[in-house]
């Protein structure tokens, strides 16, 4: 079984986080920020990884370090539960629609990390959740994870819809990168390792 239980503690933040790459039972996510639980239970869903989060975070102070810890975390968990990659497809590309938005999520689980983060959000905020730390989270995950992850909202006018569409794009993206293909022989690298 590819799993991984992680439990991270600063000044900031205290997380622990359970998930399993070939499950896709439970999903509970609580991190104090009812948006984000939101988007970490869609991301859950549509890369149909079980994810188990509990979070505390200083809220008092705002959501950053809670938002951008989850990501960290989630990053390693994910690489910890991947292994050596044997057999695994390695790339991942979602187009997804919600109403008038379009995003678009691609990835390659190549062991280098770098983010390219092409959105804008109108609105500050979504409930508690500020929009610049989406980028934030995405940062902390693709480097944790050691993954090239490309981001990019085509069209959309929605700011819950263009978050929205980018957290599913990428647990979508990740399904197809971490699934076993019978077809690979060993890892899926010229160079014999990822």
């Amino acid at each position: 079984m590819r799993t991984a239980d992680i439990t991270r503690t600063t000044f900031e933040t205290k997380i622990k986080l359970t998930l399993n790459l070939d499950a896709q039972e439970p999903v509970d996510i609580q991190t104090g920020i009812g948006f984000f639980d939101h988007m970490l239970t869609l991301f859950s869903h549509h890369s149909r990884i079980s994810l188990v989060v509990r979070v505390e975070g200083d809220l008092h102070v705002d959501s950053h370090h809670t938002v951008e810890d989850v990501g960290i975390v989630l990053g390693q968990a994910i690489k910890e539960a991947l292994g050596e990659k044997v057999g695994i497809n390695r790339y991942g590309t979602s187009f997804v629609p919600m109403d008038e938005t379009l995003g678009m999520a691609s990835l390659d689980l190549s062991g280098r990390s770098y983010l390219v983060f092409d959105a804008c959000f109108d609105n500050p905020k979504l409930g508690a959740f500020d929009t610049e730390l989406v980028e934030e989270f995405f940062q902390a995950l693709a480097f944790n994870v050691q993954m090239n992850l490309h981001l990019k909202i085509i069209h959309g006018k929605n700011n819950h819809h263009k978050v929205e569409s980018l957290f599913k794009a990428v647990g979508r993206a990740l399904r197809e990168a971490i699934t076993s293909n019978p077809e690979i022989d060993g890892v899926n690298s010229t160079k014999g390792m990822l």
